[in-house]
């Protein structure tokens, strides 16, 4: 992919946000951490927040959305973000509704050349969705985190993909062994919590043989996973293409 640029800033229950260039267009998918954290990141792997089109949400938890307050305060930068998301964020927010634009859970908007289309997932939130992100030489960005499971809107959106950033958010016995309360397991093995190793590289076969060629994993559990875990239980699929990990506090290039 000439020209492009996909970097993961940050990843995992500390915050997220994910950088894609192409081109002179640049936008941000989610913006958790510290405004000072954003833009310190990005400015190390050559991006600055003033060139920054649009960021685009998942969904309203603060590990998505916790620099959006400042950034909304320091910068114009559109934010576009499910009608049902947006409600809770602006319940606690001043200045986000002067940059928020609002959509219904499917949408497509344009942004310089590229064209960001979300599809609901299933995560315990009041909305979630993942993203596709259509390039200038017809190919497609898949994103999918804070996925409970693999479904059929996320197959149809992801399939196709030449990149995918995809959740591998905990190993199953590291998860039932640690520390966590009952509930808490409970919730994130449910449909609506957090993709396993073993469940997303159920999946990864089905990407590569439709066109995938790099896979980020992203949104691992810092006390149910490590990196090596995770990327192991990929590699053991054997696909021959390219897979890296998200680090949590520091950029990950996938392209």
């Amino acid at each position: 992919m000439e020209n492009v640029s996909l970097v993961s800033l940050y990843s995992g229950s500390k915050g997220n946000c994910t950088y894609l260039r192409c081109g002179a267009d640049e936008i941000l998918i989610d913006a958790g951490r510290s405004l000072r954290a954003l833009t310190g990141a990005l400015q190390s792997v050559g991006g600055d927040l003033s060139r920054i089109k649009a960021i685009f949400i998942t969904h309203e938890h603060s590990d998505h959305v916790s620099a959006l307050e400042m950034l909304s305060k320091k910068y114009h930068i559109p934010i576009h973000m499910t009608e049902d998301s947006a409600k809770k964020v602006l319940a606690t927010t001043t200045y986000v509704k002067n940059n928020l634009v609002c959509h219904p859970p499917m949408y497509a908007e344009t942004v310089g050349a590229l064209t960001v289309r979300s599809f609901p997932t299933p995560h315990d939130s009041d909305m979630s969705v993942g993203f596709t992100i259509g390039l200038p030489s017809g190919e497609k960005i898949g994103y999918a985190t804070d996925i409970g499971h693999i479904t059929e809107a996320i197959r149809e959106n992801l399939l196709g993909s030449a990149a995918v950033v995809i959740e591998s958010n905990h190993d199953a016995e590291m998860l039932m062994d640690g520390p966590y309360p009952a509930w808490l397991k409970m919730r994130i093995r449910s449909p609506r919590g957090h993709l396993s190793n073993s469940d997303c590289c159920a999946f990864l076969p089905e990407l590569a043989a439709n066109g995938t060629r790099d896979i980020l994993l992203a949104h691992l559990s810092a006390e149910n996973n490590t990196p090596g875990t995770a990327l192991r239980a990929a590699l053991d699929t054997q696909l021959g293409i390219h897979i890296d990990v998200a680090r949590e506090s520091e950029p990950t290039k996938l392209i």
